[in-house]
């Protein structure tokens, strides 16, 4: 009844004096599948054919082999005691056996709750408590890096589980280590005996598509971590209108370098695949760019995934002994990809149709996507239009919708907002608000505005606004300006502490070959767009001596601003001090 109402408004509006109000299509209709069920159906159009690729363990499996290591692993898991609404965390690489947890779980009604490999010792153990997780699945080493402190600090003096609730630690496979005592998720499937076909037949059925199956955490490195319950419901048709927006067939073979513990990897990847019959290919535990293009050349993917630090990493790379013919699509997310980046991977990758999607862990995550039929401009200035059966308004400070054109708060309506956030009402209530209508409404805390075509376009993070004298500035725009000169490759602008204004604009920036313009030649780029107190008072090279090589990024390829606000103000109190 409220769908229909806003439905009524949105057609009255259209009419009078239009306002920044979407609808999505109401087509296709909405699944009400469990990852079980998607898993099964698919098996039975595309038995033989390729489902996953893990290219580091020389893994393949058929969507039948697929099924059929699902099946088993989720009898093993209800042998081990798990049962319908249990958390059971994963903190590992992309591999394999990730994809079969996922969908193990999601059979039998287990909550999959997916761990940021960045994570802290502190921090992942914070997170399994956050969690409620009752097993834990890891790996001893994560890419190059050694996991070992993190399962340590689960651990007491005498290698027994020292953390509520958490009953029992798997590691991902038997190793040397010192761990020998855990058990693995070998013994995990070596169990599955003990549970009958009608035991496994009678926990899938008691599965209903609205129970959460995958906890994300969308926070965490301060403070305590809160973590998005998202359904089969949701995840399953966000998958599904993701790759069809971005035209996937179950031809298509895509390359997936972003992890699976984040819906860009999970959603956006894995399951979009498999909802439409294509196949997945993981070129490595963690990202490494020349694992990605040979993955691209042998697997002859037609579809890749990647931020803008993969997509540098694999253009400065990308030589003639890669065959990079057969690519002509993906998704790239995590931040803005500069315009010449993307001419670039237009050229030098055959990524002609490369879209870009906007969303957060709490819608699924996505709500706006490009095509591949949007122009260049499109793609660069806008996020696309808004994906079926979703709804979005652009209000005020006080709550109201704003005319058409106008920037606001962005907010989300519809089958793609989150339960909320994981025993956690307070938290939830701050951001997700139902109107006079009776719709719920997910308040995205980015400022966008819309165009009279429906094309969204993100203008800036509200938290991020630096306010200079009383006058608000977005960081968004002054990156864009300075990603437009020639030398910058990438620009991160956060505002810093300031006696006389509060704070003031500084920029973090980066070029392809060290050389660098002169600070005041960029001061005057930026003022021949944008208003002159826009222009970065602080600039800062990445590589520098007390600044990284490289921006810190989170698990999902965006830029930490909260790391780089705290380094600014650091470097000019050393500045100040000297």
């Amino acid at each position: 009844m409220a769908l229909q109402r806003l439905q009524q408004t949105l057609a009255h509006l259209s009419r009078t004096n239009p306002l920044s109000l979407l609808q999505g299509p109401n087509e296709p209709a909405l699944l009400h599948w469990t990852l079980g069920t998607i898993l099964d159906i698919q098996t039975e159009k595309f038995a033989s054919k390729t489902a996953v690729v893990s290219c580091a363990q020389n893994i393949r499996h058929s969507f039948s082999s697929l099924r059929e290591r699902t099946r088993q692993l989720a009898r093993g898991l209800l042998a081990l005691g798990a049962r319908h609404g249990d958390c059971i965390g994963v903190v590992a690489w992309n591999c394999a056996e990730y994809v079969e947890l996922f969908f193990a779980c999601g059979r039998i009604g287990v909550i999959l709750v997916v761990l940021n490999t960045t994570y802290t010792p502190e921090e992942l153990r914070r997170a399994i408590i956050a969690g409620e997780c009752k097993f834990l699945l890891a790996a001893t080493t994560i890419g190059s890096r050694d996991n070992g402190p993190s399962i340590d600090a689960l651990l007491d003096a005498s290698g027994a589980i020292d953390v509520p609730g958490l009953e029992q630690i798997l590691l991902l496979m038997k190793d040397n280590s010192k761990h020998h005592h855990l058990s693995s998720l070998q013994d995990v499937l070596s169990r599955e005996h003990e549970v009958t076909l009608q035991a496994l037949r009678e926990a899938e059925l008691a599965v209903n598509p609205h129970d959460v199956c995958n906890l994300q955490f969308t926070s965490g490195t301060t403070g305590n971590p809160k973590a998005a319950m998202l359904t089969h419901y949701n995840i399953i048709n966000n998958a599904r209108f993701i790759g069809e927006r971005m035209g996937i067939t179950d031809k298509d073979i895509l390359c997936c370098p972003p992890p699976l513990f984040h819906c860009f990897g999970l959603v956006l990847g894995l399951l979009a695949m498999v909802t439409l019959g294509g196949t997945i290919v993981f070129p490595n535990y963690t990202f490494d760019a020349d694992s990605v293009l040979r993955a691209v050349s042998e697997e002859k993917c037609t579809a890749i995934h990647g931020v803008p630090a993969m997509w540098a990493a694999e253009l400065q790379l990308l030589g003639p002994q890669h065959d990079v013919s057969t690519l002509w699509t993906g998704i790239a997310a995590g931040s803005a990809t500069p315009r010449q980046m993307m001419e670039d991977l237009g050229k030098r990758m055959n990524l002609k149709h490369l879209t870009n999607t906007y969303g957060m862990t709490e819608t699924s995550p996505a709500s706006f996507m490009t095509s591949s039929r949007d122009s260049l401009e499109q793609r660069l200035a806008t996020v696309g239009k808004i994906l079926p059966h979703t709804s979005a308004k652009i209000i005020d400070r006080d709550g109201k919708i704003v005319p058409l054109g106008c920037k606001g708060e962005l907010c989300v309506s519809g089958y793609l907002l989150q339960k909320g956030y994981w025993k956690n009402p307070e938290k939830t209530n701050e951001v997700m608000v139902q109107d006079d209508a009776g719709v719920l409404w997910m308040h995205t805390g980015d400022e966008a505005s819309f165009d009279q075509d429906g094309y969204c376009k993100i203008t800036g993070r509200i938290k991020d606004v630096i306010i200079r004298g009383g006058e608000n500035i977005f960081p968004l725009e002054i990156e864009e300006r300075l990603m437009e000169h020639p030398m910058i490759v990438n620009a991160s602008v956060v505002g810093l502490k300031d006696t006389k204004y509060g704070e003031v604009v500084a920029a973090f920036l980066q070029t392809a070959d060290g050389k660098r313009p002169g600070e005041e030649e960029l001061r005057e780029w930026v003022r021949q767009k944008l208003a002159r107190h826009k222009a970065p008072k602080h600039i800062f090279w990445i590589g520098d001596a007390k600044v990284s090589d490289t921006y810190p990024l989170t698990g999902s390829g965006k830029i930490k601003k909260n790391v780089l606000r705290d380094l600014g103000d650091s470097l000019l109190q050393e500045m100040l001090q000297s």
